[in-house]
């Protein structure tokens, strides 16, 4: 594996992180927010989202990209936003030929804090202290890097139990 690009999507504030993995070692390289006005009307927002994330994937060139998944919204008008910024983002990423990896909120917060009911804070300090930053990302930005981090996790664990032969009471052997 080597550079995965994380996306925390939202319709007027969708968050960004690439981390590159290279000999079990996980190392940062970029993260933000793509902003959107709210004033825009929501075609024009995901073409925003769209665009940035385009060029974000020419920019970095990751072989990989996650995302979270739809959880359930406040309401069902900020659901349905919400997955048409997901579409936005994983249209972006397979049109650039990227596999999606999409992980619920929890997999995430349990991949990278240890407890799926975290808070945004712990996630944000436990990203800084994972990838050594020197500051605290920005809230999405941060929620973005630890899904590149939890997909980095999970596809560790794929590659370790292909390489088991057997299960012996309930353990890899």
């Amino acid at each position: 594996m080597a550079i995965v690009l994380g996306v925390d999507p939202g319709s007027l504030k969708t968050g960004f992180g690439l981390v590159n993995h290279v000999s079990g070692r996980c190392e940062y390289i970029a993260s933000g927010v793509i902003r959107m006005k709210s004033s825009d009307e929501l075609p024009e927002r995901l073409k925003t989202i769209f665009e940035s994330l385009v060029e974000i994937i020419e920019r970095y060139q990751p072989s990989e990209f996650a995302i979270e998944k739809v959880f359930m919204a406040k309401s069902a008008g900020s659901a349905l936003k919400l997955g048409q910024a997901r579409g936005a983002a994983i249209v972006a990423a397979v049109t650039n030929g990227l596999p999606v990896g999409e992980y619920e909120a929890r997999k995430v917060k349990q991949s990278v804090v240890g407890s799926g009911a975290a808070d945004k804070s712990q996630v944000q300090h436990m990203v800084r202290t994972l990838l050594h930053l020197t500051a605290t990302p920005q809230e999405d930005a941060a929620d973005a890097l630890a899904i590149a981090l939890c997909h980095i996790n999970t596809q560790a664990s794929l590659i370790r139990l292909a390489g088991s032969r057997q299960f012996r009471r309930g353990r890899l052997v």
